[in-house]
């Protein structure tokens, strides 16, 4: 191999290196809870739904705590997404992957209605 296909070599590896580790970083971007919350909660759970008004400060953090440990999986199964949700018809505890679920937890127990900075998720 000559040194200009050589050249070319490193530079596709060195290109190919640096679109993996973009693809790594986006992955491993930051969910945001407020935004997982409205779109996955909220769209069932506003002021005057069916299956009950949910927000951060409806509990404090001990009993959101106990909700995402305890009751969810029970509460969610064979439940699907609502129309108009991004994944409408999947079901529910499908829809919300454990990274978003952990999200969506750290987010309402941070704002629950014991904490320091409660809030009712717009």
């Amino acid at each position: 191999m000559g040194t200009k296909e050589l050249s070319l070599a490193c530079a596709v590896g060195a290109l190919v290196s640096v679109m993996a580790l973009d693809a790594m970083a986006a992955k491993k971007a930051k969910i945001d809870g407020k935004e997982m919350f409205k779109a996955n909660c909220k769209i069932c759970h506003d002021k005057g739904s069916a299956s009950g008004e949910y927000t951060p400060m409806t509990l404090i953090s001990d009993q959101w705590e106990r909700f995402f440990d305890k009751k969810y999986l029970k509460a969610h199964e064979g439940l699907k997404m609502p129309a108009g949700s991004e994944s409408e018809g999947q079901g529910v505890t499908e829809a919300i992957t454990p990274e978003i679920l952990q999200a969506i937890k750290d987010f309402a127990i941070k704002h629950a209605a014991d904490s320091e900075h409660p809030m009712t998720c717009g």
